[in-house]
């Protein structure tokens, strides 16, 4: 079976980290990343922010994610570009989800055996320099008038599609 990676960088919204670990769960991501200054659950000892900012967070979280953040493997990581590095050293495979000059149409994209899927910031999307580290640049099609899907939606749509694409 395919492995998928998810990371979510600099993904503002906590409803939208909390459908995003629902979708994690329910396509069976390996392990989904949260990086950059994307909200994150509860951290049990590990986390270093501010008890009352943390337990805010993760109430908003929990209450879109619906218990997902348990069964998800997930990570807080704050620097990406280190991440990036990482998981290319271990196999993966490293494929941004953007409206972007060469990107290939999510249809026409044959997935490897190990990817890693990353989505960004709603409006502005990915910096040029992620881009520019990955292997490959992903575009889902549009068919109406509006340039784009929320993220956790387009996040779901193509992780769907490279679960289940040979």
């Amino acid at each position: 079976m395919r492995k998928l990676i998810l990371i979510a960088h600099n993904v503002r919204s906590t409803h939208n980290v909390g459908s995003l670990l629902r979708t994690a769960d329910g396509l069976g991501v390996e392990r989904f990343y949260m990086t950059g200054y994307t909200p994150y659950p509860l951290a049990g000892g590990n986390d270093s922010r501010l008890p009352h900012e943390a337990a805010s967070v993760n109430q908003r979280i929990t209450k879109t994610a619906l218990g997902a953040e348990q069964s998800v493997d997930w990570r807080h990581e704050s620097d990406v570009r280190t991440l990036l590095t990482s998981l290319k050293s271990r196999g993966y495979a490293l494929a941004a989800l953007e409206q972007a000059t060469g990107s290939v149409n999510l249809d026409d994209f044959l997935p490897p055996e190990r990817l890693a899927l990353l989505v960004g910031r709603e409006v502005e999307g990915l910096e040029s320099e992620i881009l520019a580290a990955c292997d490959h640049i992903l575009e889902i099609p549009m068919f109406g008038r509006k340039e784009s899907f929320n993220v956790s939606v387009a996040a779901a749509m193509a992780l769907y599609h490279l679960r289940f694409d040979s």
